[in-house]
């Protein structure tokens, strides 16, 4: 059975009104028209639902029965369509999905979690690894927020740029590179890793490189920023990164920061959402949540800051 949802707001009036007069008032029609809607009603339900004594309308047994329920209904329905909804966190529940950069994960995650969870405790977030561009799962909403650090192609994929940052290198404590200041030639002329999920051994460095007639040596590709890091701990490899999203991984390992001897353009940081979420409060809390806390890392306290060993020689 086909039947008009509007029938609804309409018996819900009936009901709360008493009369067709009433009824028809509320709702701001005719009373022609609301007694249309009574008959449809009547048919569709098979009961007749308000039924004349004297000179008023009385509710049927089923009416009665059924009041409460049609009432919640329409409420129900209206919140449900409302566009002016309003946000309930705690009472929230709902899972989204974050695609970030593993960098950028291991530096705000704890702090985003926390957040999230203070204002929001029913809500839980999927971390998952960063497999690389895929603007198909933004688009069947696998993933609700995604970083990146170049603008979507795409123009249903929305958005929002939360900071630059710029190259460093990281050595071990007591590296030959820390020796003297860092000239371009003794950058490449050292031992190198790339981060690349891919293993990509090769990078724009390395393109920056060749235009000034110098090639670097990259012995090995790292996953992830963590694991290269770590690698450079304990060897004479020398790992560059960027530096807001890694300086607490650095300054936790003891790593020794050196100024990046090439002038290379910053890397912006992107969120990337898609449209279907614009207008929906949940996710525009989440992302004002995620860009704040990610928009810290760029403007850390001035007494944090960890200043640069043997900036760029001339």
């Amino acid at each position: 059975m086909q039947l008009d949802m509007n029938l609804l707001t309409a018996l819900d009036a009936l009901l709360e009104e008493g009369s067709v007069a009433g009824a028809a008032a509320r709702l701001h029609v005719t009373a022609p028209a609301m007694s249309r809607s009574l008959g449809r009603i009547r048919k569709a339900t098979g009961d007749q639902i308000l039924v004349r004594t004297g000179r008023s309308m009385v509710p049927t047994t089923r009416a009665l029965a059924m009041r409460a329920q049609v009432h919640a209904l329409v409420q129900q329905a209206h919140h449900l369509l409302s566009a002016q909804q309003e946000l309930d966190l705690p009472a929230l529940d709902r899972v989204f999905t974050l695609r970030w950069h593993d960098a950028l994960t291991a530096a705000c995650g704890t702090a985003l979690i926390t957040a999230v969870h203070r204002q929001a405790p029913g809500v839980r977030l999927r971390l998952t690894a960063e497999p690389g561009t895929d603007d198909a799962e933004l688009r069947r909403g696998e993933v609700d927020l995604e970083s990146s650090s170049s603008p979507p192609a795409l123009p249903d994929i929305r958005h929002r740029l939360v900071g630059s940052d710029h190259l460093v290198v990281a050595v071990r404590p007591g590296h030959p590179l820390t020796e003297g200041p860092l000239g371009i030639e003794r950058y490449a002329a050292a031992e190198h890793l790339t981060v690349s999920r891919r293993g990509s051994l090769r990078d724009p460095i390395d393109d920056a490189l060749t235009t000034r007639g110098l090639e670097r040596r990259v012995v090995a590709a790292g996953p992830t920023a963590a694991f290269a890091l770590q690698l450079a701990l304990g060897s004479d490899l020398v790992v560059t990164v960027p530096d807001a999203v890694t300086r607490a991984a650095r300054h936790r390992l003891g790593l020794t920061t050196l100024a990046l001897p090439l002038p290379l353009p910053e890397v912006p940081l992107y969120l990337l959402w898609h449209q279907r979420y614009d207008d929906d409060r949940a996710h525009t809390w989440l992302r004002d949540l995620a860009a704040e806390t990610a928009q810290a890392l760029f403007t850390p306290p001035t007494a944090s800051r960890q200043p640069l060993t043997n900036r760029t020689g001339q």
